[in-house]
């Protein structure tokens, strides 16, 4: 569905007289200088055919929009450009990167942005490009920078809630009590590579905007490609730091379950000793023979019993005393 259109000129938004879905009508209202920017939001196949052809749209272009299961990328066919970016939320009740996708198509005097997933909605990147009359004064590059910027703005809030979560995971890894905590840090590096493979890609299509490599785009406008960019790198740095502590954590957690296990059985084997002492007393004085020390002994069996008790207490110092117990 087409969720809003306008004529842009000057960076003003001009009122026109037409119905937002009547895209043929909106662009004959296109004069030299303006352009027209069309939002839609998971549109049908017929609704982007129906864009396509109002705007000669390639079908290549239009079949990747509709399938949306794209990686950032930036291709160009004839005067038009096509962009995808990947948006991204965060859910922290369940560790998880939800992803959605932004494909953008560029021409001289026209820009459609085709959103699909929840995230990512463009209502406030057009309001607040609307209220930058200076920025939106460089037309059709504008609209790109307004939409990068807040897809990236997106990332690193995911990537913030990433490094609270990785924190806590480092904590309990850390902590005394005994923690299962692999499954959390297998769930944590698996949303860090669904956001390396948003993150990654669009480094190379900002760069080249950043350094007015791209025929279409205002040159102008790459200070704000910059600006961008440096979040987007920042942003990656960060993933690929996190990904790295998960790991180290990773290593320390089964680390520790080893010196947990070694513990284990260290009390279990003094445990062990403590009853086989006695227990082999009682097994020799427990024999039938005539002939035996202390066997017809009147102070016998007291002085059998002591013997338990007194070699049960000495393995039980000791042990104590070397950390077994």
């Amino acid at each position: 569905m087409i969720v809003d259109s306008a004529v842009y000129r000057a960076g003003t938004r001009l009122p026109v007289d037409v119905e937002v879905a009547d895209l043929a009508a909106m662009r004959a209202r296109c004069g030299p200088g303006e352009f027209v920017w069309v939002g839609m939001h998971a549109p049908t196949t017929e609704e982007l055919h129906e864009v396509a052809g109002a705007f000669a749209l390639h079908p290549l272009a239009v079949e990747d929009a509709v399938s949306a299961h794209q990686r950032p990328k930036l291709e160009r066919y004839d005067d038009t450009l096509f962009l995808v970016l990947k948006t991204l939320w965060y859910v922290d009740e369940e560790d998880a990167v939800e992803t959605g996708e932004i494909s953008l198509f560029i021409g001289s005097d026209f820009v459609i942005s085709v959103r699909h997933g929840e995230g990512g909605g463009l209502r406030q990147a057009r309001l607040d490009l609307e209220a930058r009359q200076a920025v939106l004064a460089h037309g059709p590059s504008a609209v790109v920078y307004a939409v990068a910027d807040q897809v990236v703005d997106g990332y690193e809030r995911v990537a913030a809630a990433l490094v609270e979560d990785v924190d806590e995971v480092e904590l309990s890894v850390f902590s005394e009590s005994r923690t299962d905590d692999s499954a959390r840090i297998y769930v944590l590096k698996r949303e860090l590579a669904e956001m390396r493979r948003a993150v990654h890609p669009l480094r190379d299509p900002i760069s080249r905007f950043a350094n007015g490599a791209v025929s279409g785009v205002d040159r102008d406008s790459a200070p704000y490609f910059r600006d961008v960019g440096d979040h987007l790198s920042r942003t990656a740095e960060t993933v690929d730091e996190l990904d790295g502590l998960l790991s180290t954590a990773f290593e320390a957690h089964l680390a520790r379950i080893s010196v947990q296990q070694n513990e284990d059985m260290r009390k279990i084997s003094a445990g062990a000793a403590l009853v086989v002492v006695p227990t082999l007393i009682a097994g020799i004085y427990g024999m039938n023979f005539d002939h035996m020390p202390e066997l017809h002994w009147q102070f016998g069996y007291v002085w059998a019993l002591l013997v338990m008790v007194g070699t049960s207490a000495g393995l039980l110092w000791f042990f104590k005393r070397s950390g077994w117990l």
